[in-house]
C-alpha cells in the first residue's frame, strides 16, 4: 500500500503537510482492515482511534429506545473517530461500525497530540479535518429542521450520489430522520397514492 499517495490525496482535500511531518505520520500508521458489520466502538465505551478510511465506509449511529439511527457517514479518503470520546476523556454515546469490508490507515489521539505539538502543518491539517467535520454536522442539523424529507434526500444525494448502492436504506432513512416508508415514496415518485 502507498501510504505516501493516499496522504497526499488527503492532503489535497484538507491541508498540505511539509514533507518532514508527512513522513513521521506515515510512521505511525498502522493499516487495518474490518469486515462489513463489525463494530469499533460501542456506547459506553472509551476509545482513542483514528481511521483515514482507505476503501469502504463507515457509519456512526445510536440506540434510542431500542431504535437504530445513524448520525454520520464516512467514506473513502475521510477521517472516521468516535468524536465525543476521541477529543474527551468520556465514553462514546455512539456505536461505530464499518458498514463495508473496509481498508484503514489507524492511528491514536497521542499520535496526533504529538504531531500536532510539533508541526504547525499537521496542527492546520487536523484543524481542517475537525472543521469540515463540525460543518458537515451544522448542515446536517439545519437540513433536518428546515427542510422537507425530500429536499434532505436530494442533498444527500448531491454530497454522496453512490451512497444508497453502499448503505442500506434503512440507515439513510434513519439518517434524514424520515421512515424507510417515506424514503421509499420519495425514491419511486410513481407509486404515491
Amino acid at each position: 500500500m502507498d501510504f505516501r499517495k493516499i496522504i497526499k490525496n488527503t492532503e489535497e482535500i484538507y491541508s498540505p503537510l511539509s514533507v518532514e511531518c508527512r513522513q513521521e505520520f506515515i510512521a505511525y500508521l498502522k493499516v487495518s482492515t474490518f469486515k462489513q458489520g463489525e463494530l469499533v466502538v460501542q456506547e459506553g465505551q472509551f476509545s482513542k482511534k483514528a481511521y483515514l478510511i482507505v476503501k469502504g465506509c463507515s457509519r456512526a449511529y445510536y440506540l434510542k429506545d431500542g431504535k437504530d439511527i445513524s448520525d454520520w457517514f464516512t467514506f473513502e479518503n475521510q477521517f472516521m473517530a468516535p468524536i465525543f470520546s476521541f477529543f474527551s476523556e468520556k465514553p462514546s454515546p455512539h456505536y461505530v461500525e464499518f458498514v463495508e469490508d473496509s481498508t484503514v490507515l489507524e492511528f491514536s489521539k497521542d499520535i496526533m497530540d504529538k504531531l500536532t505539538s510539533k508541526h504547525h502543518d499537521f496542527e492546520r491539517f487536523i484543524s481542517k479535518v475537525v472543521t469540515e467535520t463540525m460543518l458537515g454536522l451544522c448542515e446536517r442539523l439545519y437540513t433536518i429542521q428546515f427542510n422537507k424529507a425530500e429536499e434532505r434526500y436530494k442533498h444527500l444525494l448531491s454530497i454522496y450520489p453512490d451512497i444508497t448502492s453502499r448503505i442500506p436504506l434503512t440507515h439513510i432513512a434513519s439518517y434524514l430522520g424520515i421512515t424507510l416508508e417515506t424514503l421509499s415514496r420519495i425514491r419511486n415518485p410513481k407509486n404515491r397514492i
